[in-house]
């Protein structure tokens, strides 16, 4: 896909995302009730219907396979198999407790991939109407705005982190709560926003133990096309389809990552 239309179609994708983000997911906040999924982790009835229009809206931009989080593992996997050409992944609420709770940070996550990386990724909060949207070799943008918006920490010891103490080492989470290298922490409870936190320079480095392809697919593309640089925590690249689930160590530029990378393996 030339660069010109990557850009048109991620200025397309974000206004698609925001649209139906706030028909269909703003009326159904702080009144959601919530229910358990096979895994334990959390569903609403929001989710369904904003993954059903979101589909729906996709399609129209581009028909190709929508593979959702909300969908069975078995069809994920065969859509996957069938969108090598072409897929749209997309998580409809990232972020569901904060959703449930009544807590202003979640996102709906849209990555156009092919041959299983993101070429366009939009990330939007509804509630702050931020949008963060990125086209591959063209760049990255909040609202309009050119990522970064700020500069990063000049060393990891000035460095705001975002850490998910949730699925890391008993060791090296020990070692972050006593011994931190960085100089403050943040943990917001959507993945796919704090990859665009990373991006923006609001936090400089990020750590989680365990992401699945919705959660990261628009949010690297972000990252990556604002500077950023990241893999899994034992340096492989974050890529693979929707039953692999993945670790995360990110920066906001590579000097930072390198810092962060070395601290982080010699404590795990």
């Amino acid at each position: 896909m030339p660069a010109r239309e990557r850009l048109a179609r991620a200025r397309a994708l974000e206004a698609a995302v925001r649209e139906t983000a706030q028909a269909v997911i703003m009326p159904r906040h702080l009144m959601a009730v919530r229910e358990r999924k096979a895994d334990g982790s959390l569903l609403t009835e929001a989710d369904v219907a904003a993954q059903a229009a979101l589909s729906a809206r996709l399609r129209e931009l581009a028909d190709r396979p929508v593979l959702g989080e909300e969908m069975a593992a078995e069809e994920q996997a065969r859509l996957w198999r069938e969108g090598a050409d072409g897929l749209w992944c997309i998580d409809p609420i990232d972020g569901t407790t904060n959703f449930i709770n009544g807590i202003p940070f979640f996102g709906v996550s849209v990555a156009y991939m092919t041959g299983g990386e993101p070429e366009i990724g939009v990330v939007y909060n509804p509630v702050t109407d931020e949008s963060f949207c990125a086209a591959r070799g063209v760049g990255a943008w909040l609202n309009g705005l050119e990522l970064p918006l700020r500069r990063a920490a000049a060393t990891l010891e000035e460095a705001v982190a975002g850490v998910d103490f949730k699925r890391i080492t008993h060791r090296l989470g020990d070692e972050l709560a006593v011994r931190p290298p960085y100089h403050s922490q943040r943990n917001f409870g959507s993945s796919a926003l704090e990859w665009c936190f990373v991006a923006a320079g609001r936090l400089d480095v990020y750590l989680h133990g365990g992401q699945r392809l919705w959660d990261y697919a628009a949010g690297k593309l972000i990252l990556a096309e604002a500077g950023g640089e990241f893999s899994t925590l034992d340096g492989a690249p974050l890529t693979g389809g929707p039953a692999i689930k993945r670790s995360v160590l990110a920066a906001a530029n590579p000097s930072l990552y390198t810092a962060w990378r070395d601290w982080v393996r010699a404590h795990c």
